[in-house]
């Protein structure tokens, strides 16, 4: 069971809080709702109460919580905090982390992961401004669902619309659950420290519709992240371009290129430990702004070298105490994990042979390389390489 901090934020679609909060508690959910000055003109409070089965929290000058930091306890004692629906007003205050109201106050106090659910007039969703709070929300590890596209109350069609409750049950099911697997009243082997992991593949645009890419898939990444969770730590993932659901308890940043994986990075330190899993792209091109026609022929690409993201943790001021490189080899696979464990100053090197069906597969099989030398794991699925992994972490901070 996850305890979820639902904040009802003002528009029409908060209509929809109660059959989300019902969807939640039948899931097996508890739900403590915060109802916005304008979401209280939608729904009313003994409405989320009398569904949630919880006091329904209104103002942030309730003397008798303040008095004890209510706003604290409330922000930290939930697993997840979920927006919904987001109107473009938070959306904004939270990007410029303005704290004038219970809600605010309560988003920029958290630790907790939290997701937003947007709702608003398609012209205002599609607005420069909100777009550009959108990404700065997403760069700050919150995850932002996709709004659904139809009529609305206004009269008019696009994207904005609220998606149904049992759509947002099912998008962020997979980040529900105990944040951390161990029994109450016991930390994990990793609280305490904060683990940021890169997954995934990045993009490099040729032009606005085409993209140098690889085969990765992420998988790997995020089963270390869910096992770092799982086992106490604070995680940051930065993620590229793939559509796996964030695993429980885990700060998502989605990025697209390798710049922008190398500036989240960046942002995200310091950490305890960095586990760099994502296939980044050695090169990008100087991409074109407008669409390459195949009538002109063969297109003339500049290449220029991507940041090196690993090497430059190795030699980082923040660098951190542990620093982990995966290398994705087709030939001489520990030959070649040994050269990069020296030149990108790593202290481990997660080796792996990918010339079968490893890049989006389920199973993995890995050399672990370090200054002491070599382990070969066997062949495993992912998730199983995941916890040996974050053990094997474990066992070093002990």
């Amino acid at each position: 069971m996850s305890r979820i901090l639902l904040i009802v934020g003002g528009g029409i679609a908060a209509y929809k809080a109660a059959e989300l909060v019902r969807l939640l508690r039948k899931d097996g959910h508890s739900v403590t709702p915060v109802l916005t000055e304008g979401g209280s003109h939608f729904v009313t409070p003994m409405s989320l109460a009398a569904l949630a089965e919880s006091p329904v929290y209104t103002s942030l000058w309730d003397l008798k919580d303040e008095a004890e930091m209510g706003h604290i306890q409330l922000s930290r004692a939930a697993d997840i905090v979920l927006v919904a629906p987001a109107t473009a007003d938070l959306i904004a205050r939270m990007a410029r982390g303005i704290a004038n109201d219970l809600a605010t106050t309560l988003l920029l106090a958290t630790d907790k992961p939290v997701v937003i659910a947007p709702a608003m007039n398609v012209r205002m969703w599609q607005h420069a401004a909100t777009q550009r709070n959108v990404e700065q929300l997403k760069a700050d590890g919150i995850t932002v669902l996709d709004p659904d596209e139809g009529p609305m109350a206004c009269g008019e069609y696009g994207p904005g619309r609220l998606p149904e409750p049992a759509d947002i049950l099912a998008r962020i099911k997979p980040m529900l659950g105990p944040a951390v697997a161990v029994e109450v009243g016991q930390a994990g082997p990793l609280s305490g420290k904060h683990i940021l992991i890169t997954a995934g593949p990045t993009h490099e645009p040729i032009d606005p519709v085409r993209v140098i890419a690889n085969r990765s898939s992420g998988k790997q990444g995020f089963a270390i992240a869910a096992a770092a969770a799982q086992a106490g730590a604070r995680v940051t993932l930065v993620a590229g371009p793939v559509s796996l659901p964030t695993p429980g308890g885990v700060a998502r940043v989605d990025v697209e290129t390798a710049q922008q994986m190398a500036d989240a990075v960046e942002a995200a330190l310091p950490a305890d430990v960095a586990i760099l899993v994502a296939a980044v792209a050695d090169w990008r091109v100087e991409a074109a702004t407008k669409k390459l026609k195949k009538g002109d022929g063969p297109p003339e690409l500049r290449f220029a070298p991507n940041p090196d993201i690993l090497a430059t943790l190795g030699t980082h001021p923040d660098r951190p105490s542990l620093l982990i490189g995966f290398a994705a080899e087709t030939n001489d696979v520990v030959a070649n994990a040994r050269s990069k464990l020296s030149s990108k100053k790593a202290d481990w090197i997660v080796a792996n042979d990918v010339s079968g069906n490893v890049m989006g597969g389920s199973h993995n099989r890995i050399h672990l390389v370090t200054s002491d030398g070599v382990e070969d794991w066997p062949e495993a699925a992912k998730e199983d390489v995941a916890r040996h992994l974050i053990a094997r972490i474990a066992q070093e901070f002990s």
